[in-house]
């Protein structure tokens, strides 16, 4: 498996890492196997927040743990925390420690590798989140921190209090999801794509040595556009036809058109379909051309000014 850089850290983490909010899916018996088969996969990282499952899925994920002989200074756990479900965000200082505290136990682990600010909260005190990361550090409790779904200047304002490198920011990005993309290639264009959503955030990620990674991989406007032939038909001809050249699948071929982006983008696979996820695996291995790439966005319905 491929390994990217996470951040400054030093730390080396798999192209691919595995979503586990959709891990209930499973029967519990089938779990350990499949987290089995994710590391034989080369896939040691697994993506979690406590909202997923209502903590359910941390419960689930841990259980199915500790029926394989895995040391946990093997693999590298991640949460997220800061939603509380159909009510509100919260950054505060207790709601982070609360959650990170509620996260370890079910994990059944004594610390987070890397914990996640899942949503920016309107109504955030930077220094309360740079106690709250002071302590869980101090304290052994969280290696490394980062977010998810925040634009630029909302990192900038959390590092001019928070001492700890911010190390990722994960955000929703597909073929036809891809607005990160195309309003740098439509700037200054007065065309539905040039729309700035989020404040070219993955420019902001190199320049500042940030690891991006991206959670729904494969949604389109109506659940997955794999073989969805009614809403992109030229979208999933292009990805058979470049499939069919690597013997593999389109799946595969979606992978690699975002790991092909210099970024040295991290996919957050959220799969519980073992066909699928070695599929996703090995589009680490695939380098598509530049050519290629380019067809693939434009056959997902952008376009180049």
């Amino acid at each position: 498996m491929k390994t990217i850089n996470l951040g400054k850290t030093g730390l080396k983490i798999p192209a691919v890492a595995l979503g586990c909010m959709r891990i209930t899916e499973l029967d519990r018996s089938e779990v350990p196997s499949y987290l089995y088969h994710t590391l034989e996969l080369g896939i040691d990282f697994f993506d979690h927040a406590d909202i997923y499952g209502g903590g359910e899925c941390e419960r689930i994920f841990a259980e199915g743990l500790s029926k394989l002989d895995i040391p946990r200074e093997s693999i590298i756990l991640q949460s997220k925390c800061g939603i509380v479900p159909g009510k509100m965000y919260d950054l505060s200082y207790k709601y982070i420690i609360d959650s990170v505290d509620g996260i370890l136990r079910r994990l059944n682990t004594e610390y987070l590798d890397i914990l996640l600010l899942h949503r920016p909260d309107a109504l955030v005190e930077p220094e309360e989140v740079a106690k709250a990361f002071d302590d869980l550090h101090k304290n052994g409790k969280v290696r490394y921190f980062g977010v998810s779904n925040h634009r630029p200047l909302q990192i900038e304002l959390l590092k001019k209090y928070v001492s700890q490198e911010i190390c990722i920011d994960q955000m929703q990005l597909s073929l036809p999801f891809s607005s990160m993309i195309s309003e740098g290639l439509e700037a200054n264009m007065q065309t539905e794509g040039a729309v700035d959503r989020s404040g070219s955030i993955l420019d902001y990620c190199r320049v500042n040595d940030m690891t991006m990674q991206v959670w729904s991989p494969f949604q389109g406007k109506n659940g997955t556009f794999i073989d969805d032939n009614d809403t992109y038909p030229d979208l999933n001809w292009r990805l058979g036809e470049l499939a069919a050249k690597y013997h593999t699948s389109k799946t595969a071929i979606a992978a690699a058109w975002i790991m092909r982006h210099p970024a040295n983008i991290q996919i957050v696979a959220g799969t519980m379909n073992r066909q699928r996820l070695s599929d996703i695996a090995k589009a680490a291995d695939i380098r598509l051309t530049r050519e290629e790439w380019y067809s693939l966005y434009l056959s997902a319905d952008h376009i180049l000014p």
